[in-house]
């Protein structure tokens, strides 16, 4: 994602601990004023948040944006469902792998693409207990090999 005119807002980190990722979309999100200046703040919570398809249009559900303080009456509802803008063969396309396959829709970034703000969507198979283990052993393992590797080269 390091493109030039793009700059992350917030990363779902606990997506890639529960869930395998299959696939990733681009979608763009419908979005109060205010909300936005709250995004460039950083102020956004993607952890409990999935994404659902209903009535034919993309929602994203409990991603929490707080109020912005200078945003007065203009301020939403800090986790109202917020629309997904996709084209609608890419969403029929989801809504049946989702419901086929057991599949979960999961946002895992969102960012800011030329000033608009941009979530990547992962097609995501849900871990059992033990492939989490797993993946933290292998990620432990990884970070003790770059200690040794830190001490070796200062010593």
């Amino acid at each position: 994602m390091d493109k030039k005119g793009t700059k992350t807002a917030a990363v779902n980190r606990k997506a890639s601990h529960d869930y395998f990722i299959e696939e990733r979309y681009e979608a763009g999100i419908e979005l109060a004023g205010t909300e936005v200046k709250s995004i460039r703040q950083g102020k956004l919570n993607l952890k409990d948040a999935y994404c659902a398809v209903k009535d034919g249009e993309l929602f994203v559900y409990g991603m929490h944006i707080s109020p912005y303080e200078k945003g007065n009456i203009f301020n939403r509802d800090p986790l109202r469902p917020r629309r997904l803008l996709m084209h609608r063969k890419e969403i029929m396309k989801l809504y049946g792998l989702v419901k086929q396959d057991g599949l979960a829709l999961i946002p895992l970034s969102v960012y800011f693409r030329n000033a608009r703000v941009k979530v990547e969507i992962g097609l995501c198979r849900g871990k059992k207990l033990y492939d989490k283990r797993e993946s933290t052993a292998r990620r432990d393992a990884g970070r003790e090999i770059d200690r040794a590797m830190k001490t070796r080269i200062r010593g």
